[in-house]
């Protein structure tokens, strides 16, 4: 589907935040510390809710976990191990899920001194969710050092890059803030033992080299500039889709103004919403919970090695640079030596030239129905390490892969629904009447718009199967997201909200009102020099992108904040405007392919930034960083990652041969540009007028906007009157939009993905919860690094330098199929002949 930005996972692109202790030397990570047992529930059980913590050894973090624990006991459901962190991944459970939480009887609750303890029993907030996870006390600690801009602006170096050179390549994998959370640790500890204590003055200030103790407020700043630098730019899928589909240059400062004001501009939006997003309690953030939490896990006391567990009797981060070693040594049998262990599509192997076995088993361009792959680039690559997904959240997204992309994709497609036989099952280009690749330079101007009078005597356009029902999904989970969002959470929302503008301020603000705050005029003027830039970017170059057009856009950007942060800070999930934007520009001023691409951006990506800076500014809240420090680490780190994101981006398009092309040996075929570029022929060379309106070839998608909107009321009604059932667990927003990713993705990526998460996020938290609890987050990270780091050897030692993969059965394989080709089409047409319509 047309590039969906999906939440990050909590564990892994969004894990981050923190509890210090100065009382001793060893700041081992400690994820167990953090977490509490499990038991299941048995009806009738009569549980006291409310229990009076010990003072002295038990400590803050005890009190926490009581207080959840207190907060949540009910008597009416069975539960499993480890759902107190399903509730905090994800909050939109059902009400009526409740856990039971027992304290663990390790030596890890007496970490605490008891004025730590005393500072815990103070004022509070008023939501049971935060008390448990964010602490209610500050302390003064050195944040804008030195070592954490160092430290922190060398991972954007780092990250960025990667993250920009991994997003040409299919799969395509990234690097999530966790990662930098990870990496910083010992960093910070290395920094704090060898870099000499000694004062220095950069641009006449005086700054410490060292300023003591690698502390959590630190390490914080460098989480946030992570956060805000990874995530590759938007703007990068235009500026591929100018370069090698459209053939069309605009030069380097086009690219970097671009670049940069549509990543910043959402920054003055969530200055000016901070009032309404940040500053009051009601408005949680529940994807900062798990963050808080886990930050605060990695600076308790060391808690003594369990040696019940596999892994249990080594330091943490050494089981993390154990996974992380065989990860990437491993990476080379599937990446590089024995490729067909990547997709193992063993069925196209029996039979290469047979396109309904490659459609169907195939793992490249088919549905992959045998999903095996031995390789965590498919499997993690686009939709994220399934360790970090809480289970009835991949559970739903399964339902959507087997629902629409398996059973009702091979019955579309075998029945000859939208021309089917003449095309590929799976993929996400955009084709003619021949089955031919779509020539758009057949129909665009000299002025890069539509030329009616050519595209009438041309053909008009048609794609896969899967790609046609990824639209129709897409337009079901936004009337889905919308309706599911009343149904459940309408009453909190309008409650939360009418509370965000006259509700008392909570000890979380009492507490930042120590620092001084970064005044309205610092978001007022970067906003008005980002609108500059973009104004640059799209009127001094023939964009075709009118000046009121690039307002409107930002309007609904602005327009669209408000609400859709509201709804995010309760119930973490975010609406996307995507398909909105490309619906109002596509119809408002068609056969504008690159002003579509723009309008989407600018009215999209700056909403979607704006409330990732507003999450960011709320997890500065909960960590209590001062707000100055935290607008200049966001700003400096974005625009930094915008300069190292289009210079690797030109590199990898000037030094990587046959990049893009779809059978590139790397793998490097630009999956993200190729779906911007499809959608932009799509929506705006052509037009949504002349491709879904009734009587167009795919006009019955728009069925979806109604099917999205009736699924919730039944999945609600069902779950009311057979509350037993499992109907409360069937959210129809992540059934629809939950696999939003494909294309480019394919439904390998999911199925691999979903099977590894039963293991790890259902059988084995709930069978071997004390070995999920330590070393499960640690295992993910491991597996990301390693993986990062694999393919980077492979890109710098082998393809850069010409050298081959080994030319031998297990690679050959591959590259002989169907599947692999993009040639698996039942039809294929004589020279001379078209099929479609006769008029269009």
């Amino acid at each position: 589907m047309d590039n969906v930005r999906l939440p990050k996972p909590s564990g892994m692109a969004a894990g981050r935040s923190s509890i210090e202790d100065h009382h001793g030397s060893d700041y081992e990570m400690d994820f167990e510390d953090a977490t509490a047992e499990m038991t299941h529930r048995t009806g009738g059980q009569n549980v006291n809710a409310h229990t009076t913590p010990r003072k002295g050894s038990a400590n803050g973090l005890k009190r926490h976990l009581s207080e959840w624990a207190e907060s949540t006991v009910r008597n009416d459901t069975n539960y499993e191990e480890g759902e107190e962190y399903e509730q905090l991944l994800d909050p939109t459970l059902p009400e009526e899920d409740t856990i039971e939480l027992h304290r663990m009887d390790s030596g890890s609750l007496e970490s605490f001194d008891d004025e730590t303890a005393d500072k815990a029993d103070e004022e509070n907030s008023p939501y049971e969710e935060v008390r448990a996870a964010v602490r209610n006390y500050d302390e003064d600690l050195p944040c804008n050092t030195i070592r954490a801009w160092t430290i922190g602006l060398t991972l954007v170096l780092v990250g960025a890059s990667m993250n920009t050179l991994f997003s040409l390549r299919q799969p395509s994998i990234g690097l999530g803030s966790l990662i930098a959370q990870i990496i910083a640790w010992p960093l910070g500890r290395a920094w704090e033992k060898v870099v000499p204590d000694r004062r220095i003055r950069i641009f006449g200030l005086g700054c410490d080299l060292n300023p003591g103790p690698f502390n959590i407020k630190e390490h914080s700043i460098i989480v946030v500039m992570a956060s805000v630098s990874f995530s590759v730019a938007y703007s990068t899928d235009i500026i591929l889709a100018q370069l090698v589909f459209y053939k069309q240059n605009f030069g380097m400062i086009f690219q970097l103004v671009l670049t940069i004001s549509t990543q910043s501009l959402g920054y003055g939006i969530a200055g000016m919403m901070r009032r309404f997003l940040v500053y009051p309690a009601s408005m949680i953030w529940p994807s900062n919970l798990v963050s808080v939490a886990l930050m605060n896990a990695m600076y308790e006391k060391h808690q003594a090695p369990d040696p019940s567990i596999i892994g249990g009797r080594m330091p943490r981060y050494r089981w993390f640079g154990l996974v992380t070693f065989v990860s990437a040594i491993y990476y080379f049998i599937p990446g590089f030596f024995a490729q067909c262990l990547s997709i193992f599509a063993f069925a196209t192997w029996m039979a290469p030239k047979n396109p309904v076995v490659n459609q169907l088993f195939g793992g490249t361009t088919g549905l992959s129905i045998l999903p095996i792959t031995f390789d965590w680039a498919q499997i993690a690559g686009y939709v994220g390490s399934p360790l970090t997904f809480p289970w009835h959240a991949i559970a739903n997204t399964l339902i959507g892969v087997v629902v629409f992309y398996i059973l009702l994709a091979t019955s579309f497609h075998y029945t000859g629904v939208w021309y089917s036989q003449f095309l590929p099952m799976a993929d996400s280009s955009t084709y003619d009447n021949t089955g031919a690749i779509y020539n758009v330079s057949r129909i665009l101007t000299s002025e890069f718009t539509l030329d009616e009078e050519a595209y009438n005597g041309y053909s008009p356009v048609f794609i896969s199967t899967v790609f046609a029902l990824s639209y129709g999904l897409s337009f079901a989970s936004i009337t889905a997201l919308v309706v599911y969002t009343y149904l459940h959470h309408s009453k909190a929302i309008w409650a939360q909200y009418r509370n965000s503008t006259n509700e008392k301020p909570d000890i979380h603000m009492k507490l930042m009102q120590k620092y001084r705050e970064a005044p309205s005029w610092w978001y007022f003027s970067l906003f008005g020099i980002m609108l500059a830039l973009g104004f640059f970017s799209v009127l001094a170059y023939q964009t075709n992108l009118t000046w009121w057009a690039f307002l409107l856009a930002v309007g609904i950007s602005f327009a669209f904040s408000l609400p859709i942060g509201i709804i995010q800070a309760v119930t973490n999930h975010q609406i996307g405007l995507n398909v909105l934007t490309e619906f109002v520009y596509g119809y408002i001023q068609p056969g504008r392919p690159l002003a579509l691409m723009l309008f989407k951006t600018y009215g999209y990506i700056t909403m979607s930034q704006a409330l990732s800076f507003v999450s960011d500014l709320k997890f500065g809240h909960y960590m209590k960083i001062p707000p100055r420090t935290m607008f200049m680490a966001q700003v400096v780190a974005t625009t930094f990652s915008c300069f190292i994101q289009i210079a690797v981006l030109n590199f990898a398009l000037s030094n990587i041969d046959g990049i893009c092309d779809l059978t590139q040996p790397q793998r490097f075929t630009c999956p993200g540009g190729r779906v911007f570029f499809s959608a932009s022929v799509i929506w705006g060379l052509i037009g949504p007028a002349r491709v879904f309106s009734p009587g167009q070839i795919y006009s019955g998608l728009l069925t979806f906007f109604l099917i999205g909107a009736v699924a919730p009321i039944v999945f609600w009604y069902a779950a009311r009157r057979w509350p037993r059932s499992g109907a409360k667990y069937l959210m129809a927003p992540l059934i629809f939009g939950g696999a939003g990713t494909i294309p480019p993705a394919t439904p390998l990526n999911y199925l691999s993905w979903g099977v590894v998460g039963y293991v790890f996020q259902h059988l084995v938290k709930k069978h071997r919860f004390r070995w999920w609890s330590r070393l499960n987050y640690l295992t993910s990270a491991g597996l990301d690094l390693g993986l990062a780091l694999g393919t980077l050897v492979v890109f710098f030692a082998f393809t850069l330098n010409d050298i081959e993969a080994p030319r031998w059965w297990g690679n050959n394989v591959v590259s002989g199929t169907m599947d692999y080709q993009g040639k698996a089409v039942q039809v294929v047409l004589p020279p001379g002949q078209t099929f479609g319509p006769e008029a269009w």
